[in-house]
């Protein structure tokens, strides 16, 4: 029964005939209706579906072998960056999710004994635990087949340039060790090299 409404209701939208915009006085057409039209522009991704296809995904792996330390920049509504994880996954690698805010120092966080105190709430004594290194954790126990560990830092836009240029540098400390780093928003998915990102190697798309 709906279907056949919604049937008849696109069908009366049809046949429905142009809108007519209003004529105002004092112009020489105001006796004659001017049609308004309307036109939507697309292209073949909104038929297709961009979330479906990726043919840079081949790029994408590559550079992710080649630098290591990638700054990517994901569409504002969020989604698209499960296509690229999902495939570094089919490859073997495992991940470790981190977001920025509340990271603290990533070089004693990510490969060293660090300190974390739990709130007090103003009644118990300030504690002070000790947790192990997060990176060389996740490296100890990752299966003798996994290709390597992806270290995946959520909202790194707020992380200053030192801290960036140590997640730059965190594969060659750990050869095993992939960092993706989400630097910012941008109408479609696209990335850089994370070393140029943050001042370690010099950007050929910066203007001078």
């Amino acid at each position: 029964m709906w279907s056949g409404a919604a049937a008849a209701a696109a069908a009366a939208r049809a046949v429905s005939p142009p809108l007519h915009a209003p004529s105002l006085p004092g112009r020489r057409d105001a006796g004659r209706p001017s049609t308004v039209s309307v036109r939507a522009a697309g292209g073949l991704m909104d038929f297709v579906g961009g979330d479906l296809v990726k043919p840079d995904l081949g790029r994408w792996l590559d550079d992710v072998e080649e630098h290591k330390a990638l700054a990517i920049y994901p569409p504002h509504e969020g989604g698209y960056e499960g296509r690229y994880l999902n495939r570094l996954r089919y490859q073997g690698y495992y991940f470790l999710d981190m977001s920025a805010r509340g990271l603290g120092d990533p070089e004693s966080t990510l490969t060293k004994i660090h300190p974390v105190c739990p709130p007090s709430l103003g009644r118990q004594p300030v504690a002070r635990w000790y947790f192990p290194p997060e990176v060389d954790y996740r490296l100890s126990l990752l299966h003798p087949d996994a290709k390597g560990l992806v270290v995946w830092v959520l909202e790194a836009k707020v992380l200053s340039k030192a801290e960036l240029q140590f997640l730059a540098m965190l594969p060659d400390l750990r050869p095993k060790v992939r960092v993706i780093a989400e630097c910012g928003n941008w109408r479609k998915f696209t990335w850089k090299p994370l070393k140029q990102i943050s001042g370690l190697e010099p950007d050929p798309d910066a203007e001078e």
